[in-house]
């Protein structure tokens, strides 16, 4: 048996050490470090160290949201195929008015689940990712996101 556990809405995040222990951390406190060099000693190129440290952060931050949202477009491509398989025929016309935040939250619906968790997103009665997670009786694992 593997010794990862089984994903549910308690537990389905996930913490890229890399990214969010080590790289993270360094480029924040590196920003810090900057700013109190330049106040002590202030100098043009001082500045242009905060500048460079700070721009430095945002592209760690730019390059995170761009694979997110890479993942999200492939998720919905992904989740409309099931849902055209595993829908009812009267809910698949209605597969578009799905938003793509609430297609990647019903990814971890299980076939059996899908249509009636579907069904009260679509009529307003659940709302959000959090929402739908929480409505998820039998938890359909993705390990595959970053």
């Amino acid at each position: 048996m593997s010794d990862v556990p089984p994903q549910s809405y308690q537990a389905h995040r996930r913490i890229h050490p890399l990214y969010h222990l080590v790289t993270v951390p360094i480029l924040s406190i590196n920003v810090i470090v900057t700013i109190v060099l330049a106040v002590r000693n202030f100098s043009w190129l001082a500045l242009w160290n905060v500048f460079v440290a700070s721009a430095l952060i945002l592209l760690a931050v730019i390059v995170r949201v761009y694979a997110t949202r890479n993942q999200d477009r492939v998720i919905r491509a992904e989740e409309s195929a099931r849902m055209w398989r595993v829908l009812p025929p009267e809910l698949r016309p209605r597969i578009a008015e799905l938003t793509a935040s609430q297609m990647v939250a019903l990814r971890f619906a299980p076939d059996e689940e899908l249509a009636e968790l579907t069904s009260a997103v679509l009529s307003g009665e659940v709302r959000g990712r959090t929402g739908i997670k929480q409505r998820i009786r039998n938890w359909r694992e993705d390990r595959q996101r970053v």
